[in-house]
């Protein structure tokens, strides 16, 4: 994908101690952080729990739920963020006294999303006093109903956006509710349902529960840590203060025996884990659990204390993940087909809000379609799956400057009844409609997207934090670096560019580029690795490079390397 990319603006900032490497003082400065108390991420800066509206209502459920032993079913959700949700609800309710808690998570094909009539058809032989929703259930207006009329209560935790009308249960958490005062809108549903815990306990202290000791909540947050990455919410400093206990916990072992045996299977060390190796080696092999099977594998997984049998639920996970990534590259293969035969089928340019369907399309596997045709192509795209009832399930994918899910607000006030179901965030959303109804959708989502994005918008912008001199290419830097995290979504890793001379290269694998570079007046070559970067010709003997400074421990040879972001002639 060709683009363009200029480099972040950096405010004016105060001293910082003269060991923080000045790069590192102007990568913070250019994401908001501009003095060193901003940039430590203590627990006890964390927001406050009581600013969220609902949580008296929801309180005053739970902890009734607790003093008659109610029984409690935690209703998840079938991604990373709902997994690790529900494990942390169900742990965090027995650690709080609750003796008769268990979980369900719907089955993407027989139940679809959320809180569903046909799951609470199922659960009703549980006969559950309390339902307990994570990450969903704000869009569950007729699964709300119909569990209420068999008699269950119901709380919803969500942190999606809500349309104009609330389902009727009895409670609702979500910082997104109209004219919620919690001053983070970015909570994950893994974060969302954290914090009522720690409401929780905190109602439960003042009532004097804990005369035997107070239950250690923190040892959830490596749940929460991956959660949160795993959701691409956007890392402001409250989610980053979430991340980083999390990241600590983890390197320090303490975790969940189902976390670690993620990490392992991943072949990542837990002592030098990052946040972005949650979010492209542990995330995926728990999602793989909801994608092509059920995730109750995964729950099982994040749920068990025995580190033998967390391994062998990892296992199947690491395999059920190599099952994906087979999947994945078959469909991505066909929508980028599709694209590319797009202007002889249709005599036009391509849409700027893209739709993609094809009948044998895996409904677990269409939104990381739609994500990666988004990259490539830099606009919205939705791709779109059977139902195996006549209907399409389509999973959206946005640039910024597009919120996805107002825009499919927009559709459904211009064409009532055209898009019977939907719901998301600003950059990911979910729908489903009759087949039939697909050449209109499609055709109003391109006219809402054409409305919406200029030329401008529509070319990749690559933000760099300018150039690295000839003897800042070290280890030192690049451990300060990596310190300076946990970078993500809103808060991007660090990425640099420059012109180097290319003393050698060679292909690795069938796509991956190995290069040996020499920066400007430098006297030592630096290794580079540029993935999907081999295009069959060799790369010319200048280049431009946009690329992130990283640690080479590989054999423990204790080097750096530069991760290639993006490749073009000096």
């Amino acid at each position: 994908m060709k683009g363009r990319w200029r480099r972040r603006h950096v405010p004016v900032h105060g001293p910082w101690p003269t060991h923080v490497h000045p790069v590192v003082q102007r990568v913070l400065a250019a994401r908001g952080v501009h003095s060193p108390e901003q940039a430590e991420l203590r627990l006890a800066a964390l927001l406050h729990p009581q600013a969220l509206s609902g949580l008296e209502s929801a309180l005053d459920l739970l902890q009734r739920a607790l003093h008659e032993q109610w029984s409690i079913v935690v209703v998840g959700d079938f991604d990373a963020d709902g997994a690790t949700g529900t494990a942390t609800a169900v742990r965090g309710l027995r650690m709080l006294g609750a003796r008769r808690v268990d979980y369900c998570v719907p089955h993407r094909l027989r139940h679809g999303y959320g809180l569903s009539p046909a799951l609470v058809a199922d659960l009703a032989e549980r006969r559950p006093d309390l339902l307990l929703t994570v990450d969903n259930g704000i869009a569950s207006h007729a699964g709300v109903d119909a569990a209420r009329a068999a008699g269950m209560r119901v709380l919803v935790t969500d942190h999606h956006l809500p349309g104009e009308v609330l389902p009727g249960a009895d409670a609702i958490v979500n910082p997104n509710l109209p004219g919620d005062p919690f001053p983070s809108k970015h909570l994950a549903g893994v974060g969302v349902v954290f914090y009522l815990l720690l409401a929780l306990r905190a109602r439960l202290r003042a009532a004097g529960a804990f005369a035997a000791g107070e239950p250690d909540l923190t040892r959830l947050l490596d749940l929460v840590a991956l959660g949160t990455v795993a959701d691409l919410v956007p890392l402001d400093r409250n989610n980053r203060i979430l991340v980083a206990a999390g990241l600590k916990r983890l390197r320090a072992g303490q975790c969940q025996p189902g976390v670690r045996a993620l990490v392992e299977v991943a072949g990542r060390r837990l002592e030098q884990l990052t946040s972005s190796d949650l979010g492209f080696a542990v995330a995926p092999r728990l999602n793989a659990a909801g994608r092509l099977e059920d995730m109750a594998l995964g729950i099982e997984c994040l749920l068990a204390d025995d580190p033998r049998g967390a391994r062998a639920f990892a296992e199947q996970l690491h395999a059920l993940n190599a099952e994906r990534q087979g999947l994945q590259a078959e469909m991505v293969a066909q929508a980028e087909a599709m694209v590319a035969s797009w202007n002889a089928q249709r005599q036009g340019p391509l849409p700027v809000g893209v739709c993609l369907f094809e009948p044998d399309w895996h409904a677990g596997i269409i939104g990381l379609v739609a994500a990666r045709l988004k990259e490539r192509l830099h606009r919205p795209v939705i791709a779109f799956a059977a139902d195996g009832e006549g209907g399409l399930r389509g999973s959206a994918r946005s640039i910024p400057g597009f919120h996805i899910r107002d825009a499919l607000a927009i559709i459904d006030a211009r064409h009532p009844g055209l898009v019977p179901r939907f719901g998301g965030h600003a950059m990911a959303a979910g729908l489903s409609l009759p087949q039939a109804h697909l050449p209109m959708f499609a055709a109003a989502f391109d006219a809402v997207a054409r409305e919406r994005l200029d030329e401008a918008a529509l070319a990749a912008e690559w933000l760099s934090d300018g150039e690295l001199g000839p003897d800042e290419f070290v280890r030192e830097l690049a451990e300060q670096l990596r310190q300076a995290g946990p970078f993500g979504q809103a808060f991007p890793e660090p990425a640099f560019d420059g012109e180097f001379e290319v003393l050698d290269w060679r292909c690795v694998g069938t796509s991956h580029l190995k290069l040996r570079l020499l920066p400007p007046a430098a006297r030592q070559p630096i290794e580079a690795i540029h993935f999907g970067g081999f295009d069959g010709a060799p790369p010319p003997a200048q280049v431009r490079l946009l690329y992130q400074l990283e640690l080479d421990d590989f054999r423990d040879r204790r080097g750096v390397q530069l991760l290639v972001r993006y490749r073009e002639p000096a």
